[in-house]
Protein backbone atom coordinates (compact mmCIF):
# COMPACT_ATOMS: atom_id res chain seq x y z
CA UNK A 1 0.00 0.00 0.00
CA UNK A 2 1.77 3.34 -1.08
CA UNK A 3 2.04 5.75 1.86
CA UNK A 4 3.26 9.65 1.08
CA UNK A 5 4.87 11.12 4.19
CA UNK A 6 7.22 14.61 4.74
CA UNK A 7 10.17 13.35 6.61
CA UNK A 8 10.50 15.81 9.53
CA UNK A 9 12.88 13.29 11.90
CA UNK A 10 16.23 11.16 10.84
CA UNK A 11 15.25 8.46 8.98
CA UNK A 12 15.95 4.65 10.11
CA UNK A 13 18.92 3.35 9.01
CA UNK A 14 16.79 1.06 6.19
CA UNK A 15 14.98 4.16 4.95
CA UNK A 16 18.44 5.73 4.87
CA UNK A 17 20.02 2.67 2.58
CA UNK A 18 16.69 3.02 0.67
CA UNK A 19 17.33 7.07 -0.34
CA UNK A 20 20.81 5.99 -1.45
CA UNK A 21 19.75 3.47 -3.88
CA UNK A 22 16.80 5.30 -4.85
CA UNK A 23 19.35 8.27 -6.14
CA UNK A 24 21.62 6.00 -7.55
CA UNK A 25 19.02 3.72 -9.51
CA UNK A 26 17.58 7.11 -10.55
CA UNK A 27 21.07 8.44 -12.29
CA UNK A 28 21.43 5.33 -13.45
CA UNK A 29 18.18 4.50 -15.36
CA UNK A 30 18.49 8.34 -17.17
CA UNK A 31 17.24 10.84 -14.11
CA UNK A 32 20.27 13.07 -13.99
CA UNK A 33 19.36 14.95 -10.71
CA UNK A 34 22.31 17.24 -10.70
CA UNK A 35 24.45 14.09 -11.81
CA UNK A 36 26.72 13.23 -14.88
CA UNK A 37 27.67 9.30 -13.38
CA UNK A 38 26.00 7.06 -10.99
CA UNK A 39 26.92 8.62 -7.63
CA UNK A 40 29.20 6.32 -5.50
CA UNK A 41 27.28 5.02 -2.15
CA UNK A 42 29.77 7.48 -0.24
CA UNK A 43 28.51 10.40 -2.82
CA UNK A 44 25.12 9.26 -2.32
CA UNK A 45 24.82 9.00 1.62
CA UNK A 46 26.43 12.36 1.80
CA UNK A 47 24.09 14.00 -0.57
CA UNK A 48 20.97 12.75 1.55
CA UNK A 49 22.97 14.02 4.78
CA UNK A 50 23.04 17.32 3.50
CA UNK A 51 19.45 17.35 2.02
CA UNK A 52 18.16 15.86 6.02
CA UNK A 53 20.39 18.75 7.42
CA UNK A 54 18.61 21.13 5.24
CA UNK A 55 15.47 19.95 6.28
CA UNK A 56 16.00 20.27 9.83
CA UNK A 57 17.27 23.51 9.18
CA UNK A 58 13.84 24.54 7.90
CA UNK A 59 15.12 25.27 4.47
CA UNK A 60 13.27 22.56 2.96
CA UNK A 61 10.78 19.51 2.76
CA UNK A 62 11.50 16.08 2.07
CA UNK A 63 8.27 13.90 0.95
CA UNK A 64 9.06 9.96 0.66
CA UNK A 65 6.94 7.17 -1.07
CA UNK A 66 6.76 3.60 0.48
CA UNK A 67 5.38 0.90 -0.96
CA UNK A 68 4.95 -1.86 1.50
CA UNK A 69 7.42 0.19 3.70
CA UNK A 70 10.26 0.25 0.76
CA UNK A 71 11.32 3.49 -0.84
CA UNK A 72 9.29 4.15 -4.33
CA UNK A 73 10.19 7.53 -4.42
CA UNK A 74 10.89 10.80 -3.12
CA UNK A 75 10.40 14.76 -4.02
CA UNK A 76 12.03 18.24 -2.30
CA UNK A 77 10.68 21.26 -1.75
CA UNK A 78 13.21 24.06 -1.27
CA UNK A 79 12.15 27.16 0.63
CA UNK A 80 13.82 30.47 -0.38
CA UNK A 81 15.72 32.31 2.82
CA UNK A 82 14.56 35.95 1.14
CA UNK A 83 11.66 37.63 2.13
CA UNK A 84 10.90 38.76 -1.22
CA UNK A 85 10.94 35.36 -2.42
CA UNK A 86 8.91 33.21 0.38
CA UNK A 87 5.84 33.36 -1.43
CA UNK A 88 7.42 30.65 -3.74
CA UNK A 89 9.13 27.46 -3.51
CA UNK A 90 11.27 25.13 -6.16
CA UNK A 91 10.47 21.19 -6.60
CA UNK A 92 13.17 19.82 -6.54
CA UNK A 93 14.88 16.12 -7.25
CA UNK A 94 11.20 14.16 -8.43
CA UNK A 95 12.55 10.75 -8.42
CA UNK A 96 10.73 7.44 -8.44
CA UNK A 97 12.81 3.87 -8.40
CA UNK A 98 12.33 2.07 -11.70
CA UNK A 99 11.03 0.01 -10.37
CA UNK A 100 7.31 1.46 -9.26
CA UNK A 101 7.67 4.13 -12.26
CA UNK A 102 4.05 4.21 -14.38
CA UNK A 103 1.88 3.98 -11.18
CA UNK A 104 1.46 7.12 -10.09
CA UNK A 105 3.64 7.81 -7.66
CA UNK A 106 5.06 10.85 -8.90
CA UNK A 107 1.76 12.41 -9.35
CA UNK A 108 0.93 11.57 -5.65
CA UNK A 109 4.55 13.05 -4.75
CA UNK A 110 3.68 16.20 -6.23
CA UNK A 111 0.27 16.24 -4.79
CA UNK A 112 1.34 15.88 -1.15
CA UNK A 113 4.23 18.32 -1.82
CA UNK A 114 1.85 20.97 -3.45
CA UNK A 115 -0.59 20.75 -0.13
CA UNK A 116 2.33 21.59 1.97
CA UNK A 117 3.21 24.45 -0.30
CA UNK A 118 -0.71 25.35 0.26
CA UNK A 119 -0.10 24.60 3.98
CA UNK A 120 2.86 26.81 4.16
CA UNK A 121 1.18 29.79 2.27
CA UNK A 122 3.31 29.67 -0.55
CA UNK A 123 1.13 30.53 -4.13
CA UNK A 124 4.10 29.43 -6.61
CA UNK A 125 6.25 26.83 -7.60
CA UNK A 126 8.48 26.75 -9.99
CA UNK A 127 10.85 23.88 -11.19
CA UNK A 128 13.58 22.78 -14.04
CA UNK A 129 13.42 19.79 -16.13
CA UNK A 130 15.36 17.63 -18.73
CA UNK A 131 13.20 18.81 -21.73
CA UNK A 132 11.62 16.18 -23.47
CA UNK A 133 12.35 13.93 -20.45
CA UNK A 134 8.93 11.64 -19.07
CA UNK A 135 9.11 13.77 -16.13
CA UNK A 136 7.48 17.11 -18.34
CA UNK A 137 4.79 14.50 -18.73
CA UNK A 138 4.18 14.12 -14.97
CA UNK A 139 4.58 17.87 -14.44
CA UNK A 140 1.90 19.21 -16.98
CA UNK A 141 -0.41 16.20 -15.86
CA UNK A 142 0.05 18.55 -12.20
CA UNK A 143 -0.83 21.72 -13.89
CA UNK A 144 2.34 23.09 -13.94
CA UNK A 145 2.91 25.46 -17.38
CA UNK A 146 6.30 25.44 -19.28
CA UNK A 147 7.70 29.28 -19.11
CA UNK A 148 10.28 28.23 -21.50
CA UNK A 149 12.85 26.20 -22.75
CA UNK A 150 16.63 27.37 -22.16
CA UNK A 151 19.19 25.57 -24.35
CA UNK A 152 22.57 24.14 -23.03
CA UNK A 153 20.70 24.33 -19.69
CA UNK A 154 22.28 20.72 -18.35
CA UNK A 155 25.45 18.89 -18.95
CA UNK A 156 24.61 14.94 -20.13
CA UNK A 157 26.61 12.33 -18.98
CA UNK A 158 28.33 12.07 -22.07
CA UNK A 159 29.50 15.91 -21.52
CA UNK A 160 27.24 17.66 -24.02
CA UNK A 161 24.74 20.35 -22.94
CA UNK A 162 21.07 19.63 -23.07
CA UNK A 163 18.08 21.96 -23.27
CA UNK A 164 16.09 22.40 -19.86
CA UNK A 165 12.93 23.27 -19.51
CA UNK A 166 11.23 25.30 -17.16
CA UNK A 167 7.97 24.59 -15.71
CA UNK A 168 5.92 26.99 -12.89
CA UNK A 169 2.23 26.60 -11.01
CA UNK A 170 0.61 28.88 -9.25
CA UNK A 171 -1.18 27.44 -6.36
CA UNK A 172 -5.16 27.99 -4.83
CA UNK A 173 -6.30 31.31 -5.01
CA UNK A 174 -3.01 32.58 -5.99
CA UNK A 175 -4.06 32.82 -9.91
CA UNK A 176 -5.92 36.30 -9.35
CA UNK A 177 -2.34 37.84 -7.71
CA UNK A 178 -0.24 37.55 -11.22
Amino acid sequence: MLDIHELTTPPSLELFSELVELLQDAVASGSASGWTAVPSTKEARNYWKEVLEAAGRGERRLFVATDNHVCAGVVQLALPPRENSRHRGQVQKLMVHSQYRRRGIGLALMQALESSAVAAGLSLLVLDVHAGSPAEGVFRRAGYQCAGTIPGFWRSASGALEAGSIYFRRLGGAAGEF
